[in-house]
């Protein structure tokens, strides 16, 4: 099966519009979230491209979504313990892209709305980050005024993903909207 890899929030009453604009990209996906979308493409890179070429062409494809986040990584999970230990893992391949560097955590969740805490996982996987980049002797910092990068972490009922974006990522990308 697929993962998805792509989650998109559209705009008050343009979820369908973004639908239609959305499927020359990949498979777009309804979920059980109010405006909230998935889509699985084959080449996450190639997608932000051909994103940012279609938006500068066609202004209606940034009207109908609010928010466009593409996951670098992906994975299905089974409960709130399988969730934190795939995300610990996949956030720790991240570590050496945030050597010595300013960062944090964020997490945007839809699902185990009462089992699990955004702020708590965002706390846990920053010192996690922390201790990696300790025990590698390349310490860095956690801090929310202009970070270095932002590790976003997203749920999507039994899917998630995390992503890493570095400043210049984020300026270059407004779509992403991260905080």
């Amino acid at each position: 099966m697929t993962i998805p890899n792509v989650v998109v929030t559209t705009q008050p009453d343009e979820y369908r519009r973004a639908c239609q604009l959305l499927e020359r990209f990949g498979t777009v996906e309804p979920t059980d979230f109010f405006n909230v979308l998935v889509l699985t493409v084959a080449d996450i890179d190639q997608f932000i491209g051909d994103f940012c070429d279609r938006a500068a062409d066609d202004p209606r494809l940034l009207q109908a979504v609010s928010r466009v986040m593409p996951l670098q990584s992906a994975f299905y999970y089974d409960g709130v313990e399988d969730f934190e230990e795939k995300a610990r893992q996949s956030a720790l391949t991240y570590a050496d892209r945030l050597e010595g560097k300013a960062f944090h955590v964020r997490m945007h969740r839809r699902g185990l709305r009462h089992d699990l805490s955004s702020q708590s996982e965002e706390k846990t996987l920053d010192a996690l980050l922390m201790a990696e980049l300790e025990r590698r002797g390349t310490p860095g910092r956690i801090t929310f005024d202009d970070p270095d990068a932002i590790l976003v972490v997203e749920t999507v009922g039994t899917c998630a993903g995390i992503s890493l974006w570095d400043r210049d990522d984020l300026q270059r990308l407004p779509f992403l909207k991260t905080d």
